[in-house]
């Protein structure tokens, strides 16, 4: 237990043995040296290098000092092991430890040097490697060495086995004969093996490098994505301050009007005041005469007989205190009487003020300049995610099945219930109802959206030119040369070459990425927000064109 322990304590954390020639990081740990060195090379490109126990990182490749104590006390441990070669199997004989050399079959024990020379002096037994294993060696039934091998059962027999046991009569071999027949037709195995590990062994580098690809193009996007939010971030951030400016310079404008149209109302109030104060002590005087006088000298000066037409006028005005109040009700009949240009007070000898119109908060402006900024921002956007849009997609009628119907844009394909008179083209669809873009795409980032209808039957997906016109096997999805999502007998799956994988979408508009160089086609469906559905994954050979079918009441429409 305790030399257990200790093997434990001497053994490397990589290699799991005794340590050979260790060194120490900084960080304390010790590892061999080709052990710790073999691990930091493979580190040298991640630009950090981490201690394999703690993680410990370091900037450069740190110096590795041997561990003289340690490597002291590892060699005096292995010193005391049995050697490689005697694998740990003792003698049966020796009272103390000593490694076995031979192992006697027929007496089942191992001897060392010294008994094994003692041991051929008297017999001559068969010997073997030591091992600690007889049972496997001897007839379960005669407790006999097996020797001979059963062609008929397939299982190793004694003589007695062969002489008057359950497989006398059968065809034997000796073990030796046996051995070499499988010896041979595990070296065919191996020949046909090995190919297939040489392949799986380059198909384990090429997933290698294309793990490094996608950590890479991951690495990549991940920066593009950051960027683009944050210049996002910052282009809203400047388009608010823009707009909060706006509306802080029409406020202040707005304030300012209000602020000149009150002090003319003031100074209008004082005036009107004033001759309030004066009519009040006219009409508490008690002398007739001066009363008299007074509103003569007033008519005279206001020089206005429209306004003080007769005595009865002006008894009517300024018959009661109360008709002088309904006169001003409101705050709200005042501010009319104001705001109405050209207005006088009626029955007054002064002019009322002309009020100049205030205006508002000009909403339709503020949100005017925010929905431009907002759509120059998408605008923006969109030029820089990777992509572009097939908005010159259109059907071509020269591929279109006679059943197929296209609308006069040819963006909408639908079935028509009697047969079209087109023209004999090579190119046309004759077994199913189906048509191609005019427009395909040899290369490049390109995705096109489209809506099918919710009854009827169609697919949507991409084809190469070359696939074929008539016969089975012309079918979106049903050969090598198509990709598709296909809305058959109320399913939704998604097909290639037969092999058909159902997907549950939750409308009926779709956009289609193709990725020619990455050898990716990918349905999304646009519902709120967008989501994945499938990709097909190949190496494409041929410039791929959108591909459509309908029948019944099926149709399906380009959006881009």
């Amino acid at each position: 237990m305790a030399a257990a322990d200790l093997r434990d304590e001497l053994s490397c954390s990589i290699c799991l043995s005794v340590y050979t020639d260790p060194v120490s990081l900084p960080c304390s740990h010790n590892f061999c040296r080709g052990c710790i060195g073999g691990v930091l090379g493979t580190q040298e490109g991640s630009g950090a290098y981490s201690c394999p126990e703690c993680r410990a990182e370091y900037r450069e490749r740190p110096a590795l000092p041997r561990n003289r104590t340690l490597g002291n006390i590892a060699e005096r441990f292995l010193s005391a092991q049995p050697e490689p070669g005697e694998t740990g199997i003792l003698c049966t004989y020796c009272d103390s430890p000593v490694a076995a050399v031979k192992s006697c079959e027929q007496c089942e024990t191992s001897l060392c040097d010294t008994h094994l020379h003692k041991h051929n002096k008297s017999v001559r037994h068969v010997l073997t490697e030591p091992t600690n294993s007889f049972m496997g060696k001897k007839c379960s039934t005669h407790s006999e060495f097996l020797k001979y091998y059963c062609c008929e059962d397939l299982v190793c027999v004694c003589v007695s086995c062969c002489l008057a046991g359950g497989h006398r009569g059968h065809r034997v071999e000796l073990l030796s004969e046996a051995s070499e027949k499988k010896k041979e037709k595990l070296r065919k195995v191996l020949e046909k093996l090995s190919p297939e590990r040489e392949e799986t062994e380059r198909g384990a580098q090429r997933l290698q490098e294309r793990r490094r690809d996608v950590a890479e193009r991951a690495a990549g996007e991940t920066e593009r994505v950051t960027a683009l939010f944050r210049d996002i971030r910052e282009e809203l951030e400047a388009l608010e301050k823009r707009l909060l400016s706006d509306i802080s310079r029409q406020k202040e404008e707005i304030s300012l009007q209000l602020t000149e149209l009150i002090q003319q109302l003031e100074i209008k109030k004082d005036e009107l005041s004033g001759k309030i104060q004066h009519i009040e002590e006219l009409c508490n005087m008690a002398a007739p005469l001066t009363v008299l006088q007074e509103q003569w000298e007033s008519d005279g000066a206001a020089d206005n007989e429209e306004e003080y037409d007769t005595e009865e006028d002006k008894d009517e005005e300024y018959d009661t205190e109360e008709d002088k109040d309904e006169e001003y009700d409101t705050e709200e009949d005042k501010d009319e009487e104001y705001d109405t240009e050209g207005a006088d007070t009626e029955g007054r000898e002064t002019e009322g003020i002309k009020a100049p119109a205030v205006g508002d908060l000009d909403v339709g402006r503020i949100s005017e300049t925010l929905l431009t900024g907002l759509a120059g921002i998408v605008t923006g956007v969109k030029g820089r995610i990777p992509g572009q849009e097939a908005t010159d997609l259109v059907l071509d009628i020269n591929t279109a099945h006679e059943r197929v119907a296209l609308s006069e844009d040819r963006k909408t394909a639908s079935w028509s219930k009697t047969a079209l008179c087109y023209p004999h083209t090579p190119e046309r669809f004759i077994e199913y109802a189906q048509v191609l873009s005019s427009r395909g795409f040899p290369s490049g980032r390109h995705y096109w959206e489209v809506e099918g209808s919710e009854s009827g039957e169609w697919e949507v997906g991409a084809a190469y030119p070359s696939i074929e016109r008539e016969g089975d096997h012309s079918s979106l999805g049903d050969n090598i040369k198509s990709w598709s999502l296909r809305r058959l007998y109320r399913s939704i799956t998604v097909a290639h070459n037969c092999i058909k994988t159902p997907v549950s979408p939750s409308c009926w508009r779709f956009r289609i990425s193709l990725d020619y160089e990455a050898g990716h086609l990918s349905f999304y469906e646009l519902s709120e927000p967008i989501r994945h559905l499938h990709t097909f994954t190949a190496s494409f050979t041929e410039p791929l064109h959108p591909a459509f079918y309908v029948y019944g009441n099926g149709w399906v429409r380009i959006c881009s």
